[in-house]
């Protein structure tokens, strides 16, 4: 039996110029873009994975614009073998629960004997980390956060080290269920053959009346979660030289620097 892992993955601005929509999200159309980092350790633990197992094939499946075939063959280049684009008007301005309904969507229709879900725990341009457990909730699996390495794997259950704030964990899962990982920038370099197989792979693209979606849960209308404004932060520094020989008038110095400081 082939064990089948679906990994999430999104397109990120890899910009300054970001553009926002009139509902406050961004314009993503033109705009260059990447893979969303915690999404390409993803794709790496989703290999490690095929490592041990042999007979495991990795869906790769992102919801956006057109454009983002971009980083669904670059995730082909990478090592995963099926790519899926979720892409249609009426997913514009969902927010993580409308996303998360979309993508459980797909996997109830297109890949409901799947075995294992990798996500990259949140994307740099939200930062929510809600997605992987909202979706996880919607198709009645376990799940675990947090995860920075694969410990053991079989068909039927696999164990992950989870790290906490506190401590480091080993948690086993039963099959099906859903992983999303902290792990950020993987290096993973795609080999001659990687390449050859994404120029020629086709990307196959899915709507919303393929996923048989109820239109009244995506979109703006579907996302109870509303962006009231939308800016980049302002950071100002302010360099002060304070020269003394005296450690106490230094100490002295910093502490009253420390008090007018405008939190």
């Amino acid at each position: 039996m082939t064990f089948k892992i679906i990994v999430f993955v999104k397109q990120v601005p890899d910009t300054d110029d970001i553009k926002w929509t009139e509902h406050n999200t961004i314009q993503r159309e033109g705009l260059d873009s990447i893979i969303n980092p915690y999404d390409v350790a993803a794709i790496e633990l989703a290999k490690n994975v095929k490592f041990i197992l042999k007979d495991c094939k990795i869906l790769v499946v992102s919801m956006g614009p057109k454009q983002a075939e971009n980083v669904l063959i670059e995730a082909l280049a990478m090592g995963c073998d099926e790519a899926y684009l979720l892409c249609d008007k009426k997913f514009a301005g969902s927010d993580t629960l409308a996303t998360a309904y979309v993508l459980s969507q797909f996997v109830k229709t297109q890949c409901s004997d799947f075995n294992l879900i990798v996500c990259g725990q949140q994307a740099i341009d939200g930062d929510t980390a809600q997605t992987p457990s909202s979706m996880a909730e919607k198709l009645g699996i376990p799940q675990v956060c947090n995860v920075t390495a694969l410990k053991d794997i079989d068909l039927s259950s696999s164990v992950w080290i989870r790290d906490t704030n506190i401590c480091t964990q080993q948690i086993k899962l039963s099959h099906p269920c859903l992983i999303s990982t902290s792990l950020k920038n993987a290096d993973i370099l795609p080999d001659i053959n990687g390449y050859i197989k994404a120029q020629t792979a086709n990307v196959a693209t899915l709507t919303a009346e393929d996923l048989s979606v109820d239109i009244d849960k995506i979109g703006i209308k579907g996302s109870p979660t509303q962006v009231k404004a939308a800016y980049r932060p302002v950071i100002e520094r302010n360099t002060v030289v304070f020269e003394s020989k005296d450690t106490d008038t230094i100490t002295d110095f910093i502490i009253s620097e420390i008090n007018n400081c405008k939190v």
